[in-house]
């Protein structure tokens, strides 16, 4: 229950800080961030399927309304994950800075993977 109340933009206590920062950086953090936005959306979709008019009428609004909510919510997905990583109690820019680090990280070890001269970090790149 608590997933659906922060996945609306609820906070969290603050024994969670740690976990909303992994949610935020983690490597499928775009996926989550567009699981959330569905989420969000099911109402408006659910309501778009009660009202009384022909089905095409109800398939293409409910159809219609999820495209223009995702793309609105991939627009400001950085924001927005700021957003959540403060509400936490990070500070701003912190979300990012983590991102970047791991993505640098995985970069380089992604070069060592495919140097055949370097073993553990020898190199010029230490």
């Amino acid at each position: 229950m608590q997933w659906v109340w922060y996945a609306f933009g609820g906070g969290l206590p603050r024994r969670l800080a740690p976990w909303v920062l992994s949610d935020t950086t983690r490597r499928t953090w775009i996926v989550r961030h567009v699981v959330r936005a569905v989420v969000q959306m099911l109402p408006v979709v659910v309501f778009c399927f009660v009202v009384p008019v022909p089905w095409a009428y109800r398939l293409s609004a409910a159809f219609g309304g999820m495209v223009i909510g995702l793309l609105f919510s991939i627009a400001f997905m950085t924001e927005t994950i700021e957003h959540r990583s403060v509400k936490a109690g990070y500070p701003p820019g912190m979300a990012a800075q983590v991102r970047e680090r791991r993505q640098e990280k995985q970069e380089q070890e992604r070069l060592e993977r495919l140097s055949p001269y370097r073993h553990d970090g020898a190199g010029s790149f230490d």
